[in-house]
């Protein structure tokens, strides 16, 4: 496990790259969107057992309370292939009524999970469609041209 920070572009980008998590699209934008925050996080440390025990629980929660989710049966699923004193490594994430948690193995790459859920009888924010994703996982403009890279053609004159 490692103890540095995973951004949040990171952390989206290795989401979106977690092909079994089905609703990985729309928990990827949201923890991209820029209103989005990591969350107060006492238990980042834990285990596929002891998430598997709450998740189980939340599940239940969230159907008597008519709460959204998404990628919560996949984390059940990916949960249920896992041996209970597996290390993983929550990070959670915040935007007005809605949460997102996300499991990974400790380098923020190897997603096991994930689940985003609002408030009960708020609908979970809408999926982006696939343009504007591309362009919230991309890099700012001034980051994506390395420093000292040559501009070939912006000196051209026309």
């Amino acid at each position: 496990m490692t103890d540095r920070p995973i951004t949040q572009r990171q952390l989206a980008a290795s989401l979106l790259a977690a092909t079994h998590i089905a609703e990985r699209h729309a928990i990827a934008a949201f923890i991209a969107d820029a209103a989005t925050r990591p969350a107060p996080n006492p238990f980042a440390q834990t285990s596929a057992g002891a998430v598997r025990q709450v998740w189980r629980q939340r599940a239940a929660e969230f159907q008597s309370f008519a709460i959204a989710t998404a990628g919560l049966p996949c984390l059940l699923t990916a949960l249920s292939g896992l041996s209970v004193d597996e290390a993983l490594v929550q990070e959670i994430l915040r935007a007005g009524p809605h949460t997102a948690n996300v499991f990974h193995r400790g380098d923020g790459c190897r997603i096991v999970g994930a689940v985003l859920y609002g408030k009960p009888g708020v609908s979970l924010p809408a999926t982006p469609t696939s343009g504007s994703r591309r362009r919230a996982l991309r890099p700012p403009a001034r980051s994506r041209r390395a420093a000292g890279q040559l501009d070939l053609f912006g000196s051209v004159g026309v």
